[in-house]
C-alpha cells in the first residue's frame, strides 16, 4: 500500500479540519451554544460528507474526516449517518443503532441496524444522557422494518468500515487532547518556567505524541484495508486498528488530564471531554483480542 495521500485527500482532510476548527466547541460552555450547534448542523449538512460512502469515498477519506471531527470534538452527528450511508442509500437522516440505541442521534429521524443478512430500520425516540457530551444516543422507538439484504462480504466490509471508523474517530480524540495538554503546558508557568520546560511533563508529552503517530499509521492501514483486501484481511486489519488506538487514545487522554493537574479535573477543562468521547468510542463496534485469531468470528 502507498500511506501518502493524494492531493484529493489533501483537500478534503484540510477542509474538514477547517470546518471544525471554526465552528467546533472551544470550551465546555460552548457544548451548550445552541446558535453555534445548529450554524454547525447546517454546515455539515451543507459538505455532503454524510454521504461519503454513497458519493464512492474510499475507507481512507472516511476515516480522514471522522479523524479531524474527533480531533475538535465536533458535536454534531458524523460518524453514524456515514455508517448508514454505507448500509442503505437513499435514506436521509439516519444514524446507527448499535446494542438497542441509536448512536450519534441528535437530529436524527431513522436508526439502521443489522442483524444476520438483513438491514433493518427503526424509528428514533427521545434522545437519553449518556458519558459523552458530543455526541448523544437515544432509545429506538417502533417496530423495526427489513430494508434491504446484506450478503456475507458486504457485511463484514461494512463492519470493518465500522470499527475503522470508530477508530479514526479515536485518533482523533486522542490528537485534539495531546494539543489541549501541549498548548498548556506552553503556557502555565511555575516556579518561573513553563511546566513545559521540566522533563517530567515533556517527556509525557513525548510518549503521548508517540502513541498518537502510532495510531495513526495502524489507522491508515486499516482504513486502505477496508476497499482493498478481501473481508477476512479488512476486518482483522480494522479488529488491530481499533485495539491499539482505543488503548492509545485513553492512555493520552488520561495524559492531558495530568498535565493539567489539579485544573485538569475539574469541569471546565476540555480534557474530560476528549476523555469521555474517547470512552465512547471504546464501546462502539468493540473489539476482544481473541477475535483477531478467529478471523470472521
Amino acid at each position: 500500500m502507498d500511506v501518502r495521500l493524494t492531493a484529493e485527500q489533501r483537500q478534503l482532510r484540510d477542509a474538514a479540519a477547517r470546518l471544525a476548527d471554526d465552528l467546533g466547541p472551544g470550551s465546555v460552555l460552548d457544548l451548550d451554544d445552541a446558535e453555534r450547534i445548529g450554524r454547525l448542523a447546517k454546515a455539515v449538512e451543507a459538505t455532503g460528507w454524510r454521504a461519503l460512502r454513497s458519493d464512492g469515498a474510499s475507507g481512507v477519506e472516511v476515516a480522514l474526516v471522522v479523524e479531524e471531527f474527533g480531533r475538535r470534538l465536533v458535536d454534531v452527528p458524523l460518524l453514524g449517518p456515514v455508517l448508514a450511508d454505507d448500509l442503505a442509500f437513499g435514506i436521509s437522516s439516519a444514524t446507527v443503532a448499535v446494542d438497542g440505541r441509536a448512536r450519534d442521534a441528535r437530529g436524527m429521524r431513522r436508526a439502521l441496524s443489522v442483524e444476520g443478512d438483513r438491514v433493518l430500520s427503526t424509528g428514533i425516540g427521545p434522545l437519553v444522557p449518556g458519558t459523552d457530551l458530543t455526541r448523544h444516543a437515544a432509545e429506538l422507538s417502533g417496530a423495526p422494518e427489513q430494508i434491504g439484504i446484506l450478503t456475507g462480504e458486504a457485511a463484514v466490509r461494512w463492519r470493518a468500515l465500522a470499527v475503522v471508523a470508530t477508530s479514526a474517530d479515536l485518533v482523533g480524540t486522542a490528537r485534539g487532547a495531546h494539543t489541549l495538554a501541549r498548548d498548556y503546558a506552553r503556557i502555565r508557568e511555575q516556579y518561573g518556567r513553563t511546566i513545559g520546560s521540566y522533563q517530567a511533563v515533556a517527556h509525557l508529552l513525548a510518549e503521548a505524541l508517540a502513541l498518537v503517530e502510532g495510531s495513526v499509521s495502524v489507522l491508515r492501514h486499516a482504513a486502505w484495508a477496508v476497499d482493498e483486501l478481501p473481508p477476512a484481511e479488512a476486518i482483522r486489519a480494522a479488529r488491530i486498528a481499533k485495539l491499539y488506538c482505543a488503548r492509545a487514545a485513553r492512555t493520552v487522554c488520561e495524559t492531558a488530564v495530568q498535565v493539567h493537574g489539579g485544573i485538569g479535573n475539574t469541569w471546565e477543562c476540555l480534557a474530560h471531554v476528549h476523555l469521555r468521547r474517547a470512552l465512547t468510542s471504546t464501546d462502539l463496534f468493540p473489539v476482544r483480542l481473541e477475535e483477531i485469531d478467529r478471523g470472521l468470528s
